[in-house]
């Protein structure tokens, strides 16, 4: 019941962080390229790769705080679902190269990132 507590605890401070990045990101692009929602996952990715590194590092981190962070945090503030439904409105509005770029950008950006921390984990 506790590791439940920490989900949601986490999930709400990663909900805030995606909302706080969707406001300040609106503020200084108004473009049509779904930045705030790219920048949200790679910030995801990138507390990832760096608590998995320092997890690597200290066997003693406790569970709780791990599911605090990768499930909560990180599944709070990255996001599949509006990453798929903004490449689709792209699409559908016919912003080919748009499409093409949010998918080519968040693979290259958020894969990229965590392999760079997983080669430094094995």
């Amino acid at each position: 019941m506790i590791a439940t507590f920490f989900v949601f605890l986490g999930g709400g401070i990663g909900a805030i962080l995606r909302y706080l990045i969707s406001k300040f990101t609106l503020l200084l692009y108004q473009g049509q390229f779904p930045l705030s929602t790219l920048l949200s996952n790679i910030l995801s990715c990138l507390i990832v790769g760096l608590f998995l590194t320092a997890l690597s590092a200290s066997k003693s981190i406790n569970p709780n705080i791990k599911i605090f962070v990768l499930i909560g945090v990180c599944g709070g503030l990255s996001t599949f679902s509006t990453f798929s439904l903004e490449t689709i409105q792209l699409l559908k509005s016919g912003n080919y190269y748009w499409a093409f770029a949010n998918v080519l950008f968040s693979i290259v950006a958020c894969f990229g990132l965590l392999l760079i921390f997983y080669k430094k984990l094995v």
